[in-house]
């Protein structure tokens, strides 16, 4: 009887080592990941990406209102002056 007794004392003591190591493991992996800066350049280049792309969007949409608003009023204006003059 203690034999039995001894044999499942050591299982049960074997398997909470066993998840012990196990979580350890995971709880390593999961540090690694979490300090782990070897992606750090891709943020920054997606970064100044995302930041380009807003300020291109920012000056083709400045230059948009700039020529509808006045440069090709002007342009029309000029180019049916040149067909209706009577000289």
């Amino acid at each position: 009887m203690i034999g039995i007794i001894k044999k499942v004392e050591f299982k049960v003591l074997e398997t909470v080592c066993n998840a012990k190591e196990a979580f350890c493991g995971s709880l390593n992996k999961a540090r690694g990941a979490v300090t782990n800066r070897d992606g750090q350049g891709a943020l920054d280049v997606a970064v100044t990406v995302l930041i380009s792309i807003v300020l291109g969007a920012l000056i083709l949409a400045g230059l948009y209102l700039v020529l509808n608003g006045t440069v090709l009023p002007t342009i029309t204006q000029k180019i049916k002056d040149m067909f209706n003059f009577k000289g």
